[in-house]
């Protein structure tokens, strides 16, 4: 039989369990409450970038993923699914529910695919729901430093000598990549192979490696390599010099008059958003690429931040549209 004190020091110390127990749910609640998932419907948003890892879209992803986090108040789940220019991961994007749980990150290509493909699993204007353009960033025609070349007028001289000596890589059959190349060799009357690749990625290493002489791609995408002379600039796609890398000179500077393409990337949904579910998301995304840290990063990646409402991003893209189904007609380009 228990002593009096045995009794009592064993009631004092489940009583100091219950408080402590108490007090740790409570910590663990007050915790639970404040934890990101538990806005809104509970769940971790999936960012679906049809585009490969390394691109420039998807370097501009991952140096806003924490800021967009603390913007949305969930987890943000930056997700690759690249393929057939961005078709195959938009594609999951078309068919989640249009919640704000599944939104897609897309760029040029997006537009563009309607007058590639004969024929595409969704309509790129229809089954979205337009959120943000987000911003741009400049294209820049690169090669390996075994090209001889300094500059544009250098390249187009040495391509005219040996009409058959260049590959052109792109990140794939039609995308911005291919387009902006090839809109290159027309405006520069020349020609190149052309080796398309399955994303950015890919195609930079052979570039690197000089299994191919040459490539359009995202100027962010390829900064560490300028500067390290791994791969040599000749010339910016976009209509003015960009502030991250001022010493390179854009194609129009050097003969190509009013030659322009960016890369813009923005934010989309599945079609049937609510209109109060497109704007939070749109304010979230807007405050989070307006934030300090990410325009400093913005900055550092030469990308242009301007946040779109979704009634301009709505019209941007239909004029877009038209604007390369036009260049896909002039370059030829067409993908069963």
């Amino acid at each position: 039989m228990l002593s009096r004190s045995t009794r009592w020091l064993s009631l004092g110390r489940r009583r100091l369990l219950s408080v402590i127990t108490a007090s740790s749910l409570t910590a663990v609640l007050a915790g639970i409450t404040s934890f990101p998932a538990i806005a809104q419907n509970g769940k971790p948003v999936r960012l679906i970038l049809p585009l490969s890892a390394g691109s420039g879209a998807d370097t501009i992803a991952r140096a806003a993923g924490p800021a967009l986090t603390k913007a949305m108040g969930q987890p943000v789940v930056i997700e690759n699914l690249p393929g057939a220019g961005g078709v195959t991961g938009t594609a999951q994007v078309t068919k989640a529910s249009p919640d704000g749980s599944t939104l897609g990150l897309v760029s040029n290509n997006h537009v563009i695919n309607p007058s590639v493909y004969k024929s595409m699993p969704f309509d790129a204007l229809k089954d979205i729901t337009p959120i943000s353009i987000i911003g741009a960033v400049p294209f820049v025609l690169v090669v390996n430093p075994k090209v001889p070349a300094k500059n544009m007028k250098e390249l187009v001289a040495l391509m005219k000598a040996k009409s058959d000596g260049f590959n052109m890589g792109s990140s794939g059959n039609g995308t911005i990549l291919h387009l902006a190349g090839e809109m290159f060799l027309v405006e520069a009357g020349v020609k190149a192979r052309h080796i398309p690749y399955k994303g950015t990625g890919p195609m930079v290493t052979d570039v690197l490696g000089g299994q191919v002489e040459m490539a359009v791609v995202a100027l962010n995408a390829v900064q560490p390599f300028l500067k390290a002379g791994s791969l040599r600039a000749i010339g910016l796609l976009s209509d003015k010099r960009s502030a991250a890398a001022p010493d390179i000179p854009t194609l129009a500077e050097q003969g190509l008059r009013n030659f322009n393409v960016e890369g813009w990337i923005a934010v989309i949904g599945p079609a049937g958003m609510k209109p109060v579910e497109v704007k939070r998301v749109h304010d979230a995304f807007a405050s989070a690429f307006r934030s300090p840290e990410v325009m400093e990063a913005m900055e550092k990646q030469a990308t242009s931040v301007n946040p779109s409402t979704p009634e301009a991003a709505a019209k941007y893209f239909k004029s877009e549209a038209e604007r390369y189904a036009a260049l896909v007609k002039k370059a030829n380009v067409t993908i069963e």
